[in-house]
C-alpha cells in the first residue's frame, strides 16, 4: 500500500511500492524519474482522496476449514491499452481461452492461484468470502511503475524497464489480493502498528501464495516479496524480505531498504503513514522465525494460525502485541493448548521483541 501524509481512511488505496521509495526517487533520480516519482505520489494521493468516502462492507462469517460447496474463481481480466481509466477492456473472462495478451493471462493466472489458496486451505469463497468478481486490469497507463489494490479492483503497470521491469510477479500480485481480503474482514486502520499489520498480513499471504504453487518448504523459500520486479541495473534482489528485513536493496538510486526486524529498531515516523511499509518488517520478521521452527509448508499450520487471527481479532487498532496476544489465541484453538507449535509461536514473537 502507498499511503502517507496523516491519512487515516480505513481501506486506502493500496500500493505495492511504498511512498519512501518514491520520495528518494524523486530526489536522487534524474529529471525524467524525479517527475516519474512526482507524478506516482500525486496520483497515489488522487486515489486515495476517490476511495476516502468508501467503508468496508462488513465481514462475512469465516470458517477455518474448506467449504466443500467452494469450486471456482470468477476472473474478469482487463487490458487497460496504457491508459487511465479503470477497468479498461475485458479480453478475459472466467472459463476463456488465452486472450494472447502475456499480462493478462499472467495475471488470470495468478489470480487463480491465490483463489485456490484461500478456497482450499482456509475456506474462503474469494476476497469478499462471498464469491467477490476477482476484476483485474493489465498495462495500466504508460510505463506505469506500481501495482494497486483500490477496494474494488486490482490494477498493474508494466514498469518503465529501468526501475521496475514488471508488477506482474506472484507475491506482488497476492498481496495486493490480499488488501481485498483484509478489508472485507473487518479491516486494520491503515496508519502506525495496526497499518504496518495490514501491510504485514497482505506480505504473509503473498509470500505462501508463491510457495504454494512453487511446492517450497519454509526452508526452501526465499521469503522475498517481489523477487526480480526491480530493473536490471538496480542494486536488489526484491522490495522487502522476510528472512532480512532491511537487506531487500542497496542502491544509489532507490537508497537502502529502511525495514527494522526488531522493536529495537522501531521507526516513529510521520512519512509512510507512520512507518506502515517500514515497521511491518518487524512482525513479518516473526512469521518467517515461526515458520523455520516448524518447517514444512508455511501456507498450512502458520497460514491457518494468521487467517483465523485475522478473522476473529475484531480489532482495527490492534497493536503488534495485541496481533501477537490473538495468534497465540488461534494457535491454542488449533493445537491445544500449551502445545509445542504456541511454544514456538511466543519465542518467535519474543525475538522480535514484541511482548506476548
Amino acid at each position: 500500500m502507498c499511503l502517507s501524509f496523516g491519512c487515516s481512511h480505513h481501506n486506502p488505496i493500496a500500493c505495492i511500492v511504498p511512498p519512501y521509495m518514491l520520495r528518494v526517487l524523486a530526489l536522487r533520480g534524474d529529471p525524467a524519474t524525479a517527475d516519474m516519482a512526482r507524478t506516482l505520489l500525486r496520483h497515489d494521493e488522487q486515489l486515495r482522496e476517490e476511495r476516502a468516502a468508501w467503508a468496508s462492507l462488513p465481514p462475512a462469517p469465516q470458517g477455518i476449514a474448506p467449504d466443500p460447496d467452494l469450486c471456482c474463481p470468477d476472473r474478469r481480466i482487463h487490458d487497460g491499452e496504457f491508459r487511465a481509466a479503470l477497468p479498461g477492456r475485458l479480453v478475459r473472462a472466467e472459463g476463456d481461452a488465452p486472450s494472447g495478451i502475456a499480462d493478462a493471462d499472467l495475471a488470470y493466472d495468478s489470480a487463480g492461484q491465490v483463489f485456490a489458496m484461500f478456497a482450499e486451505e482456509y475456506g474462503r469463497n474469494s476476497l469478499d468470502g462471498r464469491g467477490m468478481p476477482l476484476v483485474a486490469t493489465v498495462q495500466h497507463r504508460r510505463n506505469y511503475n506500481n501495482a494497486f489494490w483500490d477496494g474494488q479492483q486490482m490494477a498493474y503497470g508494466t514498469g518503465d524497464g529501468k526501475i521496475f521491469r514488471t508488477f506482474l510477479q506472484l507475491s506482488v500480485i497476492a498481496h495486493e489480493m490480499t488488501h481485498g481480503v483484509i478489508q472485507h474482514s473487518g479491516g486494520l486502520i491503515y496508519e502506525n502498528q495496526s497499518g504496518a499489520l495490514n501491510e504485514h498480513v497482505a506480505d504473509v499471504f503473498g509470500a505462501l501464495a508463491e510457495q504454494r504453487v512453487l511446492g517450497q518448504t519454509a526452508h526452501q523459500a526465499d521469503w522475498l516479496i517481489g523477487r526480480g520486479i526491480l530493473g536490471a541495473g538496480i542494486n536488489g534482489v526484491a522490495l522487502r524480505s522476510m528472512k532480512a528485513p532491511g537487506t531487500a536493496y542497496a542502491d544509489d538510486l532507490l537508497g537502502t531498504d529502511p525495514q527494522p526486524w526488531h522493536m529495537d529498531q522501531f521507526n516513529t515516523t510521520t512519512d509512510d503513514n507512520g512507518g506502515v511499509h517500514i515497521n511491518s518488517g518487524i512482525p513479518n520478521h516473526a512469521f518467517y522465525l515461526f515458520c523455520s521452527y516448524l518447517g514444512g509448508n508455511a501456507w498450512e499450520l502458520p497460514g491457518r494460525i494468521w487467517y483465523r487471527t485475522l478473522q476473529d481479532l475484531n480489532n482495527p487498532m490492534a497493536s503488534f502485541s495485541d496481533f501477537a496476544d490473538q495468534t497465540l489465541r488461534s494457535a491454542a484453538a488449533l493445537t491445544g493448548a500449551g502445545s509445542q507449535q504456541a511454544l514456538l509461536l511466543r519465542r518467535a514473537w519474543k525475538l522480535v521483541g514484541i511482548a506476548v
